[in-house]
């Protein structure tokens, strides 16, 4: 069975594919073009699938009729469409739990920074300015007390609630789809409306899947329900929340600060003016950027490809509907 990486990966998953007795095609560049990578996936019978430059819709499933199989090096899917995937009998997997710690930190990460805006105090530093000691100058806030509030209280979610409790304290507020009795059992978590959700965080967190109906829902009028002492983080997603709109909140004040792993549009224009506020962090969307939950990932990506080569079930599989026609 040929199976396409589009990049590299860790060795792990590689070895691990190697040994299945898979046949590995990998592009002699990174930076493929459109019309390059489309080329690779028809001639593949399984992709191992990095980043989400590309969209798996319907145009690309018509172009590449044989391929059987897509394991996603992610845990989001939101660039395939699973519909059209599972029409077809193709399974997708992705890469659960073994980035939840990782991209976590990242959140707590952006918090810390923002409320003590320590991007714009190390800028100062580089730069030469530290200047004298003012009382009043680039103040903080701190987290103890505070309440956050989660948007999507699922792996990574509860991750960033249990970290924020145990460390500072924090109360903990979630808008869900449905409630996280765990959560709520071993973290005193709050279930909330959305509405209450905005209204009452000083910090809100962003981690739910996103769906084209997340598009920008974190806009103008949202920012303009937050507390005016608010700091927003999203590690998600970067379609989750208006660009424009947030930092025109920031300079209006409607909201205190952001943090932001996942950015509209991304990879984002290095002369966004949000990049010059003091209360702002942003970081190139390194939520996984770790040794241990990167060779995780690859080990998943294999474990689902390798399953499938056996006519096995993927062990993470978004759409296991498949399962009911293909392996029948």
């Amino acid at each position: 069975m040929k199976v396409f990486i589009n990049k590299k990966i860790p060795e792990a998953g590689i070895k691990m594919l190697e040994e299945a007795g898979l046949e590995i095609i990998f592009p002699e560049k990174d930076n493929l073009s459109y019309e390059e990578w489309l080329d690779f996936c028809k001639n593949t019978d399984a992709i191992v699938s990095i980043g989400a430059e590309f969209k798996y819709d319907k145009t690309f499933f018509e172009a590449c009729p044989e391929l059987k199989a897509i394991a996603l090096y992610s845990v989001g899917f939101d660039h395939v469409d699973i519909k059209e995937a599972t029409l077809r009998n193709i399974p997708v997997g992705n890469t659960p739990d073994v980035l939840s710690r990782a991209t976590s930190d990242v959140a707590f990460l952006l918090m810390q920074s923002v409320a003590r805006r320590a991007s714009y105090n190390f800028r100062k530093v580089k730069e030469g300015s530290w200047g004298a000691f003012d009382p009043l100058q680039a103040l903080g806030q701190e987290l103890y007390g505070k309440t956050l509030g989660i948007f999507g209280l699922g792996r990574i979610g509860y991750e960033m609630a249990e970290k924020s409790k145990k460390a500072f304290g924090m109360n903990i507020i979630y808008h869900n789809r449905h409630h996280n009795e765990d959560a709520e059992q071993e973290l005193g978590a709050t279930y909330v409306s959305f509405e209450e959700l905005v209204r009452n965080s000083d910090v809100l967190s962003v981690h739910a899947n996103f769906t084209p109906e997340h598009q920008e829902l974190f806009n103008a009028s949202l920012f303009e329900q937050m507390k005016p002492e608010a700091i927003f983080i999203n590690t998600a997603r970067g379609g989750f929340h208006n660009q424009k709109d947030l930092y025109q909140a920031l300079v209006d004040k409607k909201i205190w600060g952001a943090g932001l792993d996942v950015t509209n549009p991304e990879p984002m224009d290095a002369d966004d003016p949000i990049l010059g506020l003091s209360s702002v962090c942003v970081l190139p969307h390194i939520g996984s950027a770790t040794v241990e939950a990167r060779n995780g990932m690859a080990r998943l990506a294999a474990e689902n490809i390798i399953a499938f080569s056996k006519n096995e079930k993927m062990p993470n599989c978004v759409n296991p509907e498949v399962y009911s026609n293909h392996l029948s």
